[in-house]
């Protein structure tokens, strides 16, 4: 196995636990708290919950982007972010600095202590919110990981 090879599956395993970790969060936790909590305890206890997931997404982002970024210079594949049709390039780093900035900079600076106040004097519209965001968030991962796997297999080259 070449250096190469072993980037992309470390890159895929991040993925999958990632945005696999996305989907959890978004079709299966949210609504359980949803179902299952008063309006008030809602954001306390899935941030609670979703801590949990905040260590190992902040774990496979850096391993996804340090892969990624590896497997673009070893591979040289600068030229593609130079051509529209490798849009998905483009949408994977686009998808991986949002994150990136999520959970690094925004969730530890502010963001966390924002919606826990929020929460106390509008409970209901914050959930809401929180749940709105995962499911924008779980949208543009999902689009871009088809589109990821249909144009690294030149699905989407067109010409």
């Amino acid at each position: 196995m070449d250096d190469a090879t072993l980037a992309r599956a470390l890159h895929v395993l991040a993925v999958v636990l990632w945005i696999g970790g996305v989907v959890f969060v978004t079709t299966v936790l949210l609504p359980a708290v949803r179902d299952l909590h008063a309006p008030a305890k809602r954001v306390v206890f899935f941030e609670t919950a979703e801590r949990r997931f905040g260590r190992q997404a902040r774990v496979t982002t850096m391993l996804a982007g340090l892969s990624g970024f590896y497997m673009v210079v070893r591979l040289g594949l600068w030229d593609r972010f130079l051509s529209a049709e490798y849009w998905w390039m483009h949408a994977m780093v686009a998808v991986w600095l949002l994150f990136t900035l999520m959970l690094f900079v925004a969730e530890p600076l502010f963001l966390h202590r924002w919606l826990l106040t929020r929460a106390n004097t509008r409970p209901e519209s914050t959930f809401r919110l929180v749940e709105r965001l995962h499911q924008i968030l779980l949208a543009l991962s999902l689009v871009t990981l088809l589109g990821a796997v249909l144009g690294s297999h030149g699905m989407l080259i067109i010409g």
